[in-house]
């Protein structure tokens, strides 16, 4: 047991190492055209060093101990066979026991060695494959995202009014809630807005909607249902979201990275995806089109690229709500204007929840909601905030001189 337990600290202590090494290295791959830039080769380098010493000397731990453990099998059945012989030989001495009876008794001892090592091995084997089982149990225990218990609604009618009351949020360990008392009434086949300085809680609360978290305090409600009774899965079959940052998956086609999780791929669907997230012309100039099977992080694609896939995405699933996270904030101003022309008419009869900086993202959208530190600050039309001169008006005015500078 003492083996074990010991066994059993030293393998999570090397599971660990293992991890930030593989971390570590990966961070290099990826940072190091970071790493060149500034000339960092020397401290990134003494920085894997030291992950490796460590991951060394957790490995050199393991292996003493396993030599321990080895050893004193081995000690523990020479003393047994060295007792055996002695207790014989005495018993031999005394004529309780004949040197026949001795010899045979040794060869008996003899034979059992054997199993006893290959029991002494299987005993290690065990060892390393309960502390194993141990480690894939911690995953297999986690709760799933939706109890098995429990019952959701699994059917939704579209159209639906998505309703935010007394919404706050604080993350685990956060002093400070990053949203409070947000209230909010996002109308069907309406488009609203969330605008605000970073850091103001807008991803957030795109995120609670999405119900990837549960509101630390009130309620989301979407038609006639809490939010938390709606099955998660159900839900976001409903909803398109292009995040800010996407995820391209790797060594997959074009094609599978737009129809995600779908098993048909419907060729007309994918083409009108493509062409409304303005990315069609740059896929058929591809040799294989479609077919064209993305690298590592979407390695070969330029940002605007990869955010037009995601937008493609979005469009191909064809969802009765649409949430946008600066979608667009990677795009120039011309494949900019193209895309929100042609999502302006793939979004008629949706409800669509944009984040957005720029101006020419929100200015149409039938309700504006300004964001500042957690909290609604205003609401509104365009025109009806700039007439306020409140902060959206001040975030238009920066914006509009940080444009006039920039084009002078």
């Amino acid at each position: 047991m003492f083996f074990l337990k010991r066994r059993r600290e030293l393998d999570y202590k090397r599971f660990a190492q293992m991890s930030q090494e593989q971390s570590t290295v990966i961070e290099l791959i990826n940072g190091m055209q970071e790493i060149k830039m500034h000339n960092a080769e020397k401290q990134k380098r003494w920085s894997w060093e030291f992950v490796q010493a460590r991951l060394f000397h957790v490995s050199i731990q393991s292996l003493s101990l396993e030599q321990t453990q080895e050893v004193g099998s081995s000690v523990i059945n020479e003393l047994k066979n060295i007792l055996i012989t002695f207790t014989s030989a005495v018993l031999v001495i005394e004529g309780n026991l004949t040197l026949g009876m001795m010899l045979a008794l040794q060869y008996i001892i003899g034979q059992l060695n054997g199993p006893i090592t290959e029991l002494v091995g299987f005993i290690r084997a065990y060892q390393d494959a309960s502390i194993s089982l141990e480690r894939l149990n911690e995953i297999h225990d986690k709760e799933d995202e939706e109890s098995a218990e429990k019952q959701f609604v699994r059917t939704l009618q579209a159209g639906g009014e998505l309703i935010a009351k007394d919404l706050s949020f604080r993350y685990v360990g956060a002093e400070d809630a990053v949203l409070n008392g947000i209230n909010l009434s996002i109308l069907p086949h309406k488009v609203t807005a969330v605008v605000g300085a970073s850091g103001s809680g807008k991803t957030t609360l795109m995120k609670l909607l999405l119900k990837f978290y549960d509101p630390t305090a009130g309620e989301i409600g979407y038609g006639k249902h809490n939010l938390k009774t709606i099955s998660a899965k159900s839900w976001r079959d409903q909803c398109g979201v292009v995040m800010q940052e996407g995820y391209v998956f790797n060594n997959d086609t074009i094609a599978a990275n737009i129809a995600v999780g779908q098993d048909h791929i419907d060729q007309e669907r994918l083409v009108e995806a493509s062409r409304i997230a303005n990315i069609l012309d740059f896929i058929q100039s591809l040799p294989l089109g479609f077919n064209t099977k993305i690298g590592n992080e979407g390695i070969g694609m330029s940002t605007g690229q990869k955010q037009r896939l995601f937008i493609a995405r979005a469009v191909y699933k064809n969802p009765d709500i649409l949430f946008f996270d600066e979608a667009t904030s990677a795009l120039d101003a011309r494949n900019e204007r193209e895309v929100m022309e042609n999502l302006q008419r793939f979004m008629e009869g949706k409800t669509v929840f944009i984040i957005a900086h720029r101006l020419s993202t929100v200015k149409n959208a039938d309700q504006i909601v300004v964001i500042d530190q957690g909290k609604i600050v205003e609401q509104g039309t365009h025109v009806e905030l700039l007439y306020s001169k409140g902060v959206y008006y001040d975030l238009v005015k920066n914006q509009l001189e940080l444009e006039k500078i920039n084009g002078s």
